[in-house]
């Protein structure tokens, strides 16, 4: 295993980080099949909620499961990608080979991550866009706390894809190491299930869940209101510093023997 040199990880050069995104763009668009779920995956979940809502007549859940979707954006395109990303970069020598020439290691990283960064915000706003076109609800009532909470998530979950990579043997077993924290994010943090409706001791442990922060400030963003932003803005900064220092203590740059 192979620490982040620290002397490496301030240096960040715009051109050589986009030559790096460029490379990963090139990968992203050649993979067909994971292109197409990636594009359409918004179409298809608006589209399954109207039939949803149309058919149980529960119009009022739209703004509600729309937030669920950016949350299983940021999950399923930045962590879960990401993840099988480093992974196969790291087994097929790509990460040391990087690593060996004058690009540092926060470049590398960033490099790997930005296009998985920039199809989720394009998501988000397809799903915000559509969301207000076929399901007729009000679009976000708080954009600037909205665009905190996405950027704050495609931070840390980018960081935990980094750090979940190093347990991973191979891309195969990416779908194990992932599930975890999906489960955990989808269930506990407040996606499609309300934390509310969890018996008091869950909901309080629930809230510290590394996803939980970000989608209180998904929530208030979209739909407004005076909820308390100061607790979950904490926690989800709590998270990115506990996730840096782990990349930094536990990423692996060369393939798992």
């Amino acid at each position: 295993m192979t620490a982040l040199n620290s002397a490496r990880v301030p240096d960040l050069r715009p051109r050589r980080l986009a030559a790096l995104a460029r490379s990963e763009i090139t990968l992203l668009v050649r993979n067909r099949a994971a292109l197409s779920v990636a594009l359409l995956m918004p179409v298809v979940m608006v589209l399954s909620l109207r039939f949803t809502l149309s058919s149980n007549g529960a119009a009022g859940l739209a703004e509600a499961t729309l937030t669920g979707g950016i949350g299983m954006v940021l999950l399923m395109v930045v962590y879960m990608n990401l993840v099988s990303a480093y992974v196969a970069r790291r087994e097929e020598l790509v990460l040391k080979r990087l690593r060996t020439g004058e690009a540092g290691d926060l470049e590398i990283l960033a490099g790997t991550a930005l296009p998985a960064a920039v199809l989720a915000l394009a998501q988000i706003a397809g799903l915000a866009v559509a969301g207000a076109a076929v399901l007729h609800v009000r679009g976000p009532q708080n954009p600037a706390v909205l665009a905190l909470g996405v950027l704050a998530g495609i931070l840390l979950l980018a960081g935990l894809a980094a750090l979940t990579s190093a347990f991973t043997r191979n891309v195969e077993s990416a779908g194990l190491t992932t599930l975890p924290l999906f489960l955990a994010s989808v269930i506990g943090s407040g996606l499609f299930v309300p934390v509310d409706s969890l018996p008091d001791a869950l909901a309080r442990a629930a809230e510290l869940l590394p996803l939980s922060g970000v989608m209180a400030l998904v929530r208030a963003g979209w739909l407004g209101g005076d909820a308390e932003l100061l607790v979950p803005a904490a926690t989800t900064l709590a998270w990115i510093a506990l996730t840096v220092f782990a990349v930094r203590r536990w990423f692996r740059w060369e393939p798992r023997r």
